[in-house]
């Protein structure tokens, strides 16, 4: 492909980017795999180039644009080097128009600006996120793996973590094959060391999807216990039994709920569970560093209905915890209607609650939970919460 085909190309994808934004079709990196899947005369160089203009244009515009050429139109006003290949040649974009208007920059939507909460740095939600692994405690331990990753740092709050640089092909190595290592945020691994998870205990991890935190829960338990990952999506949740396997964590037990019915097939579980994670539905404000698009396809009416699912499966959580039992909250957001808020629109519903106090060094406290941000803390952004039954 020509350097100017490379344009036209991130053009197209952006169409179809924008468009599945728009109609809740697949993400980006599913479509631009979808693409060069069906143009296999595209070198690898090709597609590196390609795909960098795309997320380069995505990272750009915080409103969804009108088209793939206003964006990437956007970003060669400010790049000459982008804005020459706009020559007209046989693959190439057409030249720009002395007046043509591109896509105007920004970090945010201006809708959703005043709605995040008030310490997130909005600069570096854009940020490119690095390689979290987490040790997987029930085949290994921090000291013997780190050495099969020189490249990796160490994090000081999470004894399990190492660091990777952005992009670290990790599922090629060993390590990851024998179920060693996992690659996790390091703020999911904060949220599962919230759980407090012991062996012997139940818990229910009642959003596994497809079980990140589930297999972090398993570890802390050492394989002992009672273990449920629950979920309403099946192609999820299917991800979980491949890497249960090779995490070693098969005492797992999987629920695919019924979205909608979900009290009447956890009823079994009423007043059992020590621990119950809700890892919530969320609007995913804070994984912009990898899934940049995601702010074109959030709406006021989307944020809505979020905000509405977290508090419904928030109500049918409660009850399954045994007296004296903690409910973990927890999302991938940084608007307060999804964190701060709910905590407190659930302690108005519920009678015998307490919020309970998580170690101020896991994160910046805010609204009754903690708070993580990829500019403060260098992970994924999160709200989470532990909420106490009394005995």
């Amino acid at each position: 492909m020509t350097p100017a085909a490379r344009v036209q190309a991130a053009i197209e994808l952006l169409d179809a980017i924008i468009a599945s934004a728009r109609d809740g079709g697949p993400a980006a990196d599913t479509l631009i795999a979808r693409y060069f899947k069906e143009r296999r005369y595209a070198g690898s160089r090709d597609r590196r180039a390609v795909r960098d203009h795309v997320y380069d244009a995505v990272r750009r515009v915080a409103e969804r644009p009108e088209s793939g050429r206003a964006a990437m139109v956007g970003l060669a006003r400010e790049r000459g080097d982008l804005a020459a290949l706009f020559d007209g040649s046989v693959h190439g974009p057409v030249p720009i128009a002395p007046g043509e208007a591109g896509a105007g920059a920004g970090i945010v939507p201006g809708w959703l600006q005043p709605l995040l909460a008030e310490p997130v740095e909005q600069e570096a939600l854009l940020g490119r996120a690095p390689v979290d692994l987490r040790v997987n405690r029930l085949k290994a331990d921090p000291a013997k793996v780190a050495p099969l990753f020189p490249e990796a740092e160490a994090l000081a709050r999470l004894p399990d973590a190492l660091r990777l640089p952005e992009g670290f092909p990790v599922e090629q190595s060993d390590a990851w094959k024998q179920g060693l290592v996992e690659v996790q945020d390091a703020g999911s691994q904060l949220i599962s060391l919230a759980c407090a998870a012991q062996p012997g205990m139940t818990i229910i991890d009642l959003c596994a999807g497809a079980g990140g935190k589930t297999l972090a829960l398993a570890a802390a338990m050492a394989g002992r216990g009672t273990l449920i990952a629950a979920d309403t999506i099946r192609s999820r949740l299917a991800r979980l039994d491949p890497r249960a396997e090779r995490a070693g964590a098969t005492f797992i037990e999987t629920l695919l709920l019924d979205q909608g019915h979900e009290a009447g097939a956890l009823a079994s579980l009423a007043d059992r569970a020590d621990v119950v994670l809700v890892d919530a539905p969320c609007s995913g404000t804070g994984t912009w560093r990898r899934n940049p698009e995601a702010r074109w396809r959030l709406t006021p009416a989307r944020l809505d209905r979020l905000v509405m699912e977290q508090a419904r499966i928030l109500d049918f959580a409660a009850p399954l915890l045994a007296p004296g039992g903690a409910l973990i909250y927890a999302t991938c957001a940084l608007t307060d209607r999804e964190g701060r808020d709910q905590v407190r629109a659930f302690m108005e519903r519920h009678d015998g609650w307490q919020v309970e106090a998580i170690d101020p060094g896991m994160g910046r406290a805010h609204g009754g939970g903690l708070l993580l941000t990829p500019g403060h803390d260098g992970t994924d952004g999160f709200f989470f919460a532990r909420l106490r039954r009394a005995p």
